[in-house]
């Protein structure tokens, strides 16, 4: 009896076992998106599959496998609430006029060849009060994208300044819920955190200032950039809703609800409130279409109408085909891909975590690091890996930072090397993952698939290579004294 107890035990995975979890999704994704071109959701459920049949070779029953991927999704389910919140915002904010009355001031006031730093500046001060990226892309990046399609500016690059000034707020920020994670996994208090991130963050940050500048100003110069539309989308916006400085109250009380600490779907859902508040108010003409036969309903946003956009989106019809693209958008039902992607996804990283395959992966890379360097580098592939395998940002903190401490505080490293390595890799990277969940949803909110703004993303690569480059010259790894090592190994933080 005892005999056969042990052989119903689930064993430790080897490491092929592991590989072919890892590599079999990566093939799998590959080979859909690459060759064929279809949306990541089914191979990415083959990748749950794959991973499930290895995880029944480990010896886990399927109760076992079906609670780990619940369990994953569970993980995930504020962001999957946000996405969800944030879907009605747009919609709401687009009858009430908000985005329109953000792009109409934005086309005043930028030019196409300050546009892109201007972005990167605005998008980093937005972020740095609030600490967070997603609300920062949700609010100001949406607008910025408008105002780039009047200025003739390019997506991708556009992308690109919106994701560098939102992440980098987001890593320095005392408010950020990263900021906080990446310490308290390492051991570490938040203010020394953020004090010893400084160095490298800057010199990435002027990195992606330097690379907006030089290339907004080129592309400005290059006779590219179409400006005629600029007038033509001003008078339509004027000639479809009424504009007025009130309607970017919405944006306003969802930045100063995040920055006072109010939790982020709350804060959001008081931008939501406030932009259904002014809707009828100010927009008594707007003409109401159905979303389907654009035919004419009526004139003047009703309840009724505040309804149906939070749901179905909003459906402009200028007769201006610039305009009605741009603000044709929003709604509940423009999340569900994004938010079953972020479901299938969290099924995958829910069995990678709970079966520990992505685990030995790690210890097999980790036996060979000896050096501070080395221990930075393997730091950060890991918090790589974890956002394409277990594709949700806080995983790729949370894991690689149980993972590390205790080999960081072995060598003799500070705490705040670890953090700052989560950060500078496992916060900044979730992005460049198609199928993160950090990625569905600025493909979602920005309306840019990861193809277009990767290549652009210049902050979000820079800062990885800048903390393992610097960590050779000791900026980014530092050894603890003999007092702070004693704290470390009595459990305090450091």
């Amino acid at each position: 009896m005892e005999k056969e107890t042990k052989m119903r035990q689930p064993r430790a995975p080897h490491f092929w076992e592991a590989i072919v979890s890892f590599l079999g999704l990566i093939a799998v994704m590959s080979i859909g998106i690459i060759i064929f071109g279809v949306d990541p959701h089914i191979p990415m459920f083959i990748g749950v599959i794959i991973a499930a049949l290895i995880s029944l070779r480990l010896g886990y029953k399927w109760e076992a496998i079906e609670e780990m991927m619940v369990t994953g999704i569970s993980r995930a389910m504020q962001a999957i609430l946000i996405l969800t919140i944030v879907g009605m915002m747009v919609g709401v904010w687009l009858l009430s006029g908000t985005i329109p009355t953000m792009i109409y001031y934005g086309l005043k006031l930028l030019s196409p060849s300050v546009f892109l730093v201007a972005s990167v500046l605005i998008c980093s001060i937005t972020s740095l009060a609030t600490g967070t990226s997603w609300g920062t892309m949700g609010t100001m990046g949406l607008a910025l994208m408008g105002i780039a399609a009047g200025l003739g500016m390019p997506i991708g690059p556009t992308a690109g300044a919106i994701l560098s000034g939102s992440y980098f707020g987001d890593k320095l920020s005392p408010l950020s819920d990263t900021t906080n994670l990446a310490p308290a996994m390492a051991g570490t208090d938040v203010f020394t955190h953020v004090k010893y991130m400084i160095k490298a963050t800057l010199v990435a940050y002027v990195i992606a200032l330097a690379f907006f500048g030089i290339y907004g100003f080129m592309h400005a110069a290059s006779n590219n950039v179409d400006t005629s539309q600029v007038s033509e989308l001003i008078n339509g916006l004027q000639a479809t809703y009424n504009i007025n400085p009130i309607l970017l109250l919405p944006p306003l009380v969802v930045i100063l609800a995040i920055a006072l600490k109010v939790p982020a779907i709350p804060g959001i859902t008081l931008g939501v409130i406030v932009g259904a508040v002014l809707a009828p108010i100010f927009q008594s003409n707007v003409a109401i279409f159905d979303h389907d036969t654009l035919e004419l309903l009526h004139h003047g946003a009703s309840f009724g109408d505040i309804l149906v956009v939070a749901r179905n989106g909003f459906t402009c019809n200028s007769g201006l085909k610039a305009l009605d693209d741009l603000l044709t958008t929003g709604g509940l039902m423009s999340m569900a891909s994004s938010i079953l992607m972020t479901i299938i996804a969290m099924m995958f990283g829910g069995i990678m975590e709970g079966t520990r395959q992505l685990e030995v992966i790690i210890n097999k890379i980790t036996k060979y690091v000896k050096s501070g360097p080395g221990l930075i580098a393997a730091t950060e592939a890991t918090c790589i890996a974890s956002n394409v395998v277990m594709p949700e940002q806080y995983i790729s903190i949370l894991v690689p930072g149980r993972m590390y401490a205790g080999a960081y505080r072995k060598a003799g490293f500070h705490p705040k090397s670890l953090s700052n390595a989560l950060e500078s890799a496992g916060t900044v990277t979730s992005c460049l993952v198609p199928w993160n969940t950090c990625g569905m949803y600025i493909a979602a909110t920005l309306g840019v698939t990861a193809g277009t703004y990767l290549p652009w993303a210049v902050f979000n690569y820079a800062m990885p290579v800048v903390t393992l480059l610097m960590a050779f010259i000791g900026i980014t790894i530092t050894k603890m004294t003999p007092e702070e090592q004693a704290k470390a190994d009595a459990g305090e933080l450091v």
